[in-house]
């Protein structure tokens, strides 16, 4: 009787995936965020013969669409795209009715991105120490974008807030483009923005970058600092990877995680993915959720600090 079970399973496993499995995206459809999971679910489709069709249930700040996945059977045909928001969204929100480090099996993760400081050349700083400098002599009377509260480009700029000293008023849009419309009319003075979308900025002018927010430099900006450089310690990235309900079988775990290692190691998708200024993170479950656990932690402190509350 016990081991029944336990051979369906096995069996299960070995004839995954028999059907379409459904991923679900925590976002609108066209952003970076999107693209990756769309990315990765053509690959996933093309090699194992069954079609990974992505969802798009944005709404709650990720939550919506989160807890659709949570709520769904463990069987690995629900998959979650996961990303920064559900490490912060562990503090900024109160009364979340799920705890995303238990309820959420962590498969694989994909990439991860630093963000890039840039701000406005009005500002007279050509270097992150001169900012800093500047902000300390200028309190509150510089302005931070971000794409909204609670966002990786809010809480980046929070951290650097609180790890250099400096008062600084932060300006939430709805998303990078109004964002970096006002940094660039400047109405806003710094923005902590992924690289794609302001690189063209900084190559011709219009933008000043100061720094990377990664542990080291980028290689889609090479000759720019890291915030830590300046700041020991200081990291912020973007990064992604899928996740499924908590009691998924281990076999589907661990076969879905090998495929996207597979996957990771195409050189068509190690380019695309630079294209979005990342690098690959091939690694087990354990790793990508210990990466999980670890930011959770990270964010949990910075949203306490800056008394970040949701809209």
């Amino acid at each position: 009787m016990v081991i029944l079970p336990a051979f369906a399973e096995r069996t299960e496993a070995q004839t995954y995936p028999s059907k379409p499995v459904h991923v679900i995206v925590p976002f609108a459809p066209g952003g970076n965020t999107d693209l990756i999971a769309r990315l990765v679910g053509q690959w996933l489709s093309d090699h194992l013969g069954q079609p990974f069709i992505i969802e798009n249930r944005p709404g709650g700040g990720t939550n919506v669409g989160t807890e659709a996945v949570i709520r769904a059977p463990a069987d690995g045909y629900t998959l979650l795209s996961v990303h920064p928001p559900s490490a912060i969204n562990a503090t900024l929100y109160e009364k979340l009715r799920f705890n995303f480090t238990r309820d959420i099996a962590p498969i694989a993760g994909i990439m991860r991105a630093p963000f890039v400081m840039v701000v406005n050349p009005s500002v007279p700083a050509a270097s992150v120490p001169e900012f800093i400098a500047y902000a300390r002599a200028n309190p509150n009377r510089i302005n931070m974008a971000s794409a909204g509260i609670g966002s990786g480009p809010h809480v980046a700029g929070e951290l650097f807030k609180m790890m250099a000293g400096v008062s600084i008023v932060h300006v939430p849009y709805r998303g990078t483009g109004p964002a970096l419309t006002d940094l660039l009319g400047g109405q806003v003075q710094v923005y902590f923005d992924a690289i794609p979308t302001s690189i063209q900025y900084i190559r011709s002018g219009q933008l000043r970058a100061l720094a990377v927010t990664s542990a080291s430099r980028s290689e889609a900006l090479p000759e720019l600092p890291t915030v830590g450089d300046f700041l020991p310690g200081f990291e912020a990235s973007f990064w992604g990877g899928f996740g499924a309900p908590k009691s998924t079988p281990l076999q589907i775990v661990e076969s879905l995680n090998t495929e996207i290692n597979a996957c990771l190691g195409d050189p068509k998708i190690k380019a695309r993915l630079a294209e979005f200024g990342g690098t690959t993170m091939a690694g087990s479950p354990a790793d990508f959720g210990s990466l999980i656990i670890e930011e959770t932690a990270k964010w949990g402190k910075v949203v306490k600090y800056a008394g970040i509350k949701p809209e």
